[in-house]
């Protein structure tokens, strides 16, 4: 089976749309996503992840970890726009890889999130290859927060089953990313850090066009809005103002 990166390149291709660079990466010393003054209290924030991360086949402002700034500095943080390491089409492996070679190691941010797995269930790569990797990526995650697993959020694989990329295979698919996903909330449980379990509102895109991207796979801003919702007062209570 070809990867989900091959394939997604071949959609956008179809369709016109313009793919996002290969590595979505920001520099943290950047402005926040709106125009306010910021000091030297900002706040720093690391994306992990892959094409849900990223925001694929919608406009980078869209993706959920622009929307979580956006929605922190609005109700009074100062968060510097978000430091991305996510690309489509990348399993947990690939993630790790990069980490290693994104030149940020040593560096610690404010708080972080992890969102990745999605891959590694649509190529099937075997539970026990992702726990273990799962378990290093998110071990990485803790020290870029600083050590404090208080500062570090991971988020669910949400259910691509319900798109129309999928085809009517969600009852093959969903399934699949349930066992995945018990295998991230076990092992960030066991952490002590943050879960966001994103995969219930992800399912109601099966009763809303609106909530797929453009590329009839991915979730549109609309979505990762609600997601937000969900992450939002979970990351407020653990930051000061």
């Amino acid at each position: 089976m070809r990867s989900l990166n091959i394939i997604l390149i071949a959609l956008t291709t179809l369709s016109g749309c313009n793919k996002k660079s290969e590595t979505a990466t920001t520099n943290i010393t950047d402005t926040s996503t709106k125009t306010k003054t910021m000091t030297n209290d900002s706040l720093t924030y690391l994306a992990l992840g892959d094409s849900y991360t990223v925001g694929e086949a919608e406009p980078q402002a869209q993706s959920y970890p622009y929307q979580l700034v956006d929605s922190l500095n609005n109700n009074g943080y100062s968060v510097l726009r978000p430091n991305v390491i996510a690309t489509t089409g990348w399993t947990t492996e690939d993630l790790i890889n990069a980490v290693a070679t994104s030149g940020i190691n040593g560096k610690k941010f404010d708080f972080v999130t992890l969102l990745i797995g999605v891959n590694d269930q649509y190529q099937h790569l075997s539970i026990g290859v992702y726990k273990q990797n799962f378990t290093n990526v998110l071990n990485e995650a803790i020290q870029f927060a600083g050590g404090d697993t208080s500062k570090v959020f991971v988020i669910s694989i949400p259910d691509w089953g319900v798109t129309p990329f999928a085809n009517g295979q969600d009852s093959v698919i969903y399934p699949e990313i349930m066992n995945f996903n018990a295998v991230n909330l076990s092992i960030s449980k066991a952490a002590g850090v943050n879960y966001i379990d994103v995969m219930p509102v992800s399912r109601t895109a099966a009763n809303d066009p609106t909530l797929i991207a453009p590329d009839g796979l991915h979730f549109s801003g609309k979505m990762y809005a609600e997601w937000v919702k969900l992450l939002e007062p979970i990351v407020a209570a653990r930051l000061k103002k």
